[in-house]
């Protein structure tokens, strides 16, 4: 389920022991960060939002549990591991402590086109949301978040923008909703700040 109770996606979830903590500390460290700036976190109705994740092995990837957006801190208990995904089937294999994402879809869809991107974020940011719309790489305004529409947006984008090279895009359907990723966590966050930074001059 996502933060407001609907099923956007099929996961196969199968409890295990979490990963190491010194494996997810780079994206948790970056979690910290964004958190502290209200990108990460809940809204005044209790709704969490945001989430990041970095690749582990293939198109397999670390992402940040369902509905931790209302936490302060993380630990490894709150990251699993995407085994495996299929966007036309709008199914996800999930294995850790904590079941992924609802917007698992769409960072399966970026580490899916570009094997040299190793970390995905996802954030709420209406500044940045209303500054970048369509003057940076912005999916249909049709395609909700955590849906298959969404993840063959992201794909779209990255095959017919220059996404790849912003390194962010703007969610049209999902308000606030902005993305960015890079070879690594640093890339990843670094965009985002660099962003928000220039707006704020």
């Amino acid at each position: 389920m996502d933060e407001k109770g609907i099923i956007k996606f099929r996961c196969n979830w199968e409890k295990a022991e979490p990963l190491p903590e010194e494996y997810i500390a780079d994206i948790n460290r970056w979690r910290d960060i964004l958190y502290k700036k209200n990108l990460i976190g809940v809204d005044a109705s209790g709704i969490g939002y945001g989430n990041i994740s970095k690749r582990y092995n293939d198109n397999q990837f670390v992402v940040s549990g369902s509905a931790t957006g209302n936490l302060a801190l993380l630990s490894n208990e709150h990251y699993t591991v995407v085994t495996n995904f299929n966007i036309h089937q709008n199914l996800v294999d999930a294995k850790g402590p904590i079941i992924a994402s609802s917007e698992s879809l769409t960072h399966a869809a970026l580490y899916q086109c570009d094997s040299s991107i190793n970390a995905v974020i996802h954030i709420h940011s209406n500044a940045l949301w209303k500054h970048l719309m369509r003057k940076v790489p912005t999916s249909n305004k049709s395609a909700e978040y955590g849906t298959p529409a969404m993840a063959k947006e992201i794909v779209r984008l990255y095959n017919n923008t220059n996404v790849r090279n912003t390194r962010i895009l703007i969610m049209a359907g999902h308000e606030d909703g902005v993305m960015s990723f890079g070879p690594d966590i640093d890339a990843a966050g670094n965009v985002i700040l660099n962003w928000l930074d220039s707006i704020d001059k």
